[in-house]
């Protein structure tokens, strides 16, 4: 095939196909793009420990973080809109999340995460974080800034995609529900059927039920799904920063409006101006407070974080990520915990998604996605 190595691409499949023997993980589905066109695509392994639900092409992943990246291209476009800017305070849009200094973050610092607060805090005990308008209650009361915000890149699993979610909703003039925005905004347009925030009734069969495999600290339980992280197979979450189900071909579709620029089949999300913006380094050479204490933990230091308007870039140095070492240094994407990964690779004209079964810790989730990153941008010739 024409721009690609095929015999690299092969070779990066049976580098998967030997971890999930080697029982890093169950199983994984992967799509690589040129120039517009699906190059490679593997679906193999299986969905959950013991080997009895085979994985298909079609399998319903939860993306778990990288449901973020909706959220922050919809805040992109409410933004084009008019509808807010990048130096609007949250605050301004949700007043009762005022005092000093939370109240003085603006939506630029959300999507940089140098908003101010600490990343990890302690939701109320059993609080259900996916009702949106009592996780915004929770967070106007709990979460509180430490520092001015712009001074320190913290990244905030949850709190600041809440926000901005709330913030969608408060400014439509429709005065939808979240789910709905990213529906009738973002999936139906780019044609991502298999896409939906909550695991929506007709995906259920497909969806893999994820596998935390003690990953996580903390328990998040569903209403009315059975055992520690059943929120994530409730079908009515509503959860801007983790809630949402994808498949691999439907990430892919999503990653090559990216790549094209915001369009896709004729089909415009954002200005291609908007992305250029959105894909530059807006943190320095401020570390990310929390894989900073990733990799201190492992006995590493510190390093770069390297965060544009809500996506992650591989930036200029070579450093521990997922987005590969042999990347451009203009590749960014966004990942989900332990187990999701896309990039876009604007200098190749490349795009690759991949969502595997059975989630990893994310230290060696990171060494993992860095050496398949690597195998495919080893690939672009």
């Amino acid at each position: 095939m024409a721009d690609v190595w095929q015999q690299q691409l092969d070779h990066f499949t049976a580098m998967i196909a030997n971890d999930i023997a080697d029982g890093l993980f169950y199983g994984a589905s992967v799509r690589v793009g040129r120039h517009g066109k699906l190059v490679h695509e593997a679906t193999l392994g299986f969905g959950q420990a013991g080997e009895q639900q085979r994985l298909a092409s079609d399998s319903v992943f939860s993306i778990f973080s990288m449901t973020k990246a909706f959220t922050n291209v919809l805040v992109l476009r409410a933004i084009e809109q008019g509808r807010f800017a990048l130096t609007t305070k949250i605050s301004e849009i949700i007043p009762e999340f005022a005092g000093p200094p939370r109240d003085q973050a603006t939506l630029f610092h959300l999507l940089t995460h140098t908003s101010g607060w600490p990343g990890l805090w302690e939701v109320k005990p059993q609080g259900y974080v996916g009702d949106l308008a009592e996780l915004i209650g929770d967070i106007i009361q709990r979460v509180h800034g430490t520092i001015e915000p712009g001074r320190r890149c913290d990244y905030q699993p949850m709190v600041n995609h809440a926000l901005m979610g709330e913030a969608l909703r408060r400014t439509d003039s429709r005065q939808r529900a979240v789910r709905d925005i990213f529906r009738e905004d973002l999936f139906e347009p780019l044609g991502m059927k298999d896409t939906a925030m909550g695991v929506r009734h007709d995906l259920q069969p497909r969806h893999i039920v994820p596998d935390l495999r003690g990953t996580l600290p903390a328990e998040s339980p569903g209403r009315t799904k059975p055992g520690p992280f059943g929120i994530f197979e409730e079908e009515d979450a509503e959860m801007p920063h983790v809630g949402c189900v994808s498949t691999a071909d439907d990430m892919w579709r999503f990653a090559e409006m990216l790549r094209g620029g915001g369009a896709l089949d004729g089909e415009r999300i954002l200005s291609p101006r908007t992305i250029a913006l959105a894909t530059r380094n807006w943190t320095g050479d401020m570390d990310n407070e929390l894989y900073r204490w990733l990799a201190l933990t492992h006995g590493g230091k510190g390093y770069p974080a390297y965060i544009g308007l809500g996506f992650s870039l591989k930036g200029e140095q070579v450093i521990p990520s997922q987005y590969g070492t042999l990347t451009s240094t203009g590749t960014f994407g966004n990942n989900g915990a332990g187990s999701s990964v896309f990039w876009v690779d604007p200098s190749v004209d490349a795009t690759f998604v991949c969502l595997t079964a059975g989630v990893m810790n994310e230290f060696e989730n990171i060494k993992r996605f860095q050496r398949y990153s690597d195998a495919v941008a080893a690939a672009m010739v």
